[in-house]
């Protein structure tokens, strides 16, 4: 089995702790088998990730899906104002959650949220994803089409809908038009809207 030598030890903390290389890359940088170099952190004491800085380091690499905008002319301001209001009130923060989550069943905050995604938040168009809540005696297509041109998100990227069974009771002040979610799959984004949460509390508190 090769060596690694030991004067390569400065070089080798470098590249695991400065800049996030696993013990294999590091091994196949020095032409050794990944074997001889545990072994040398091993002899050398030197101390190994965890499985959550791992983590880390792997969706810190992830690549983004958005781009947010920050030069913004007074318009564009409102418009990140009312998008982080918005979801602050009405989208899913949960620690466990993993995804941008809105629901609404006004068509108006819808059209606005999803402004501010679009023009502010710069996300990518394909990756949006719209989930309805609606009832049984409501036309399912009907309500599909209706928010597909309110939201001009194709109806391919509506999931399969949440159909709530009436059980024979007239539901009173029953939602015409069901309740959609407006989803997007990317983690980062969650954490930037939750940031900006947090600053806007900070600052009118």
């Amino acid at each position: 089995m090769q060596k690694v030598h030991q004067e390569n030890l400065s070089a080798i903390c470098r590249l695991y702790r400065k800049d996030c290389l696993s013990v294999g890359v590091i091994a196949d940088r020095y032409n050794v088998s990944s074997d001889a170099m545990f072994y040398f952190f091993r002899k050398n004491r030197i101390k190994r990730r965890s499985m959550k800085e791992c983590n880390n380091i792997v969706f810190a690499r992830k690549d983004k899906t958005f781009f947010l905008k920050t030069k913004l002319n007074l318009k564009e301001n409102l418009l990140k104002t009312a998008g982080v209001m918005l979801y602050w009130g009405e989208g899913s923060k949960w620690d466990g959650e993993k995804i941008v989550d809105f629901v609404n069943s006004s068509p108006e905050m819808i059209r606005v949220f999803l402004s501010f995604l679009r023009k502010i938040c710069g996300i990518s168009e394909e990756k949006l994803r719209v989930f309805l809540y609606c009832y049984a005696d409501q036309d399912i297509e009907e309500l599909i089409d209706y928010w597909s041109k309110v939201t001009k998100i194709s109806k391919r990227q509506f999931t399969k809908p949440y159909v709530k069974k009436n059980l024979g009771v007239k539901k009173i002040g029953k939602m015409k038009y069901g309740v959609v979610h407006i989803r997007y799959n990317d983690k980062k984004l969650l954490i930037l809207l939750k940031n900006l949460i947090e600053e806007f509390t900070k600052k009118l508190t």
